[in-house]
């Protein structure tokens, strides 16, 4: 059995915030199973990764917790937050402009390499 999860979020599209709420929870709750967990963050759902984006967002109209909050607490669990190299370019932002929960940036090979030579379990929102 796997000890490590990869959440990919590709088609959640942040303007959607009850789009938002599963995957994060689910990430924090396997976390807390103590499993690896990475969220790579890519295409739309990479905008999640800019400073000011997230702490803008709700999955719940009138919650009181931002999506950042719901970041910070799944981070706090253990999971890692990635960005992927083309949302730099596409969303017009630098490292500088990531949020401090995310632990880097990475590449297509990346994605496929934990998909098809990691010991791992993926889901993709």
């Amino acid at each position: 059995m796997s000890d490590k999860l990869v959440i990919i979020m590709v088609n959640t599209d942040p303007k959607n915030g009850e789009e938002l709420g599963a995957p994060i929870f689910q990430a924090t709750v396997a976390a807390a199973m103590e499993y690896e967990v990475e969220v790579i963050c890519t295409a739309t759902a990479g905008k999640l990764m800019k400073k000011g984006v997230p702490e803008n967002l709700y999955v719940k109209e009138g919650s009181p917790k931002s999506v950042y909050d719901f970041i910070q607490d799944a981070h706090e669990a253990g999971v890692k937050f990635f960005c992927c190299s083309p949302n730099l370019d596409l969303f017009d932002m630098t490292e500088d402009d990531l949020i401090p929960e995310c632990e880097g940036i990475v590449g297509g090979a990346h994605v496929i390499e934990e998909v098809m030579e990691g010991d791992c379990k993926v889901l993709t929102y």
